[in-house]
């Protein structure tokens, strides 16, 4: 034991003899975390909009003000034609323009309904698509405040009598914040750096400069040197897993809805997972660039196979097969059942079981390939 210490002790001096490791290691989760909390976020904010009012309605006044009120809205101008609105829409300074028809708090108020148009910039489809649900759930809104509701119980003209107006309620993230798809998805795509990528470099290191033959000449068995080589990525994994979830928590505001010692659990396990693979990888590679890039090759698949840009039922079905061989697709789903949704454990067993099954055949496939002695 002492002797598997000492070798312990040995790796943990050699990681922070290098700055940049030390960096990769500890900075890095933490600029990623905060980074992807607050600077990368699929929320368009300070879009400006432009009102268009061809017959000086009464109720401009209290749109505007409104849609000022809202963080995704700031109302530039107030035209009387969608030609002007679209000019400045052409040259930039505006991202958005509604139009509401001529007499429309007239019609409103004698038919019970009225027409509304947006018109968004379709350059950027994402965010257009995005900028007119967020328009049209406060137009709806608008519409539902009881000045509007009494004007259409005024209306003189028949309304449809069937007509349905759907109510829509957003469980889990009421507020849409983006944080709460991308948190998730960075800390398996964290853990798949450090433990994948850099016990993988570590070990080819010793390969490359010949310690490594040294290190199994010693009477201490093959399995406990390289258990003595992950022991220091584990346990800065487990540094690093306490203090994103912290600055998630406290931070960011992420909700741990569900359980807390269910998630740290499933936590461990994908760990263990990745530094199994950083392990296989270091077993087929002969030197650091060929492990770096074999690891890149790992991380690539974690960033758009496990949800966190894209999601999973949108790709064809090929490719979300292939996206079931990819650890981080579990780790994501788990950790936003348990972190978001809330659910009892019961329902993340199936992704348990999963992460529990290739850590299994990782672990075979690397003592399989291990070699005694070194070619």
């Amino acid at each position: 034991m002492h002797t598997f210490l000492s070798f312990v002790k040995k790796e943990f001096l050699q990681i922070f003899r290098d700055s940049r490791t030390v960096l990769i290691l500890l900075v890095m989760p933490i600029v990623l975390i905060v980074l992807f909390g607050y600077a990368v976020t699929t929320e368009v904010r300070g879009t400006a909009l432009v009102i268009v009012d061809e017959g000086g309605d009464a109720c401009v006044p209290h749109w505007q003000e409104a849609f000022n009120a809202n963080r995704y809205f700031t109302v530039v101008k107030i035209t009387h034609t969608a030609v002007e609105a679209e000019e400045m829409m052409r040259s930039g300074k505006a991202d958005m323009a509604i139009v509401l028809e001529n007499g429309f708090s007239d019609r409103l108020r004698r038919c019970g309904g009225a027409t509304v148009q947006l018109l968004a910039d379709g350059s950027e489809p994402n965010q257009a698509s995005v900028r007119t649900a967020y328009a049209a759930t406060l137009i709806k809104s608008l519409l539902a405040s009881p000045d509007a509701a009494a004007m259409q119980a005024a209306a003189t003209a028949p309304v449809q009598r069937y007509a349905v107006t759907p109510s829509v309620r957003l469980l889990y993230n009421p507020a849409q914040k983006s944080e709460y798809n991308f948190v998730p998805g960075v800390m398996g795509l964290i853990f798949m750096l450090i433990c994948a990528m850099m016990t993988s470099i570590s070990i080819v290191r010793e390969k490359e400069l010949g310690t490594m033959e040294v290190l199994l000449a010693s009477p201490v068995p093959p399995a406990a040197i390289v258990g003595a080589k992950l022991m220091p990525y584990l346990l800065i994994s487990i540094i690093n897993l306490l203090t994103v979830l912290s600055l998630s928590t406290f931070l960011l505001g992420l909700p741990m809805a569900g359980s807390l010692a269910v998630f740290l659990g499933i936590s461990l396990l994908y760990i263990f997972v990745c530094l199994l693979l950083g392990l296989l990888v270091s077993t087929v590679a002969a030197t650091q660039l060929a492990a770096m890039l074999i690891s890149l090759l790992l991380i690539v698949p974690s960033i758009y196979f496990s949800g966190l840009a894209f999601p999973i039922e949108s790709m064809p079905t090929v490719l979300q097969y292939i996206s079931g061989i990819v650890p981080a697709r579990w780790f994501v789903e788990a950790a936003r059942k348990l972190m978001i949704q809330g659910v009892a454990p019961g329902f993340v067993v199936r992704e348990t079981l999963i992460l529990a099954l290739m850590a299994a055949v990782l672990l075979a496939l690397s003592l399989v390939k291990f070699k005694r002695r070194l070619e």
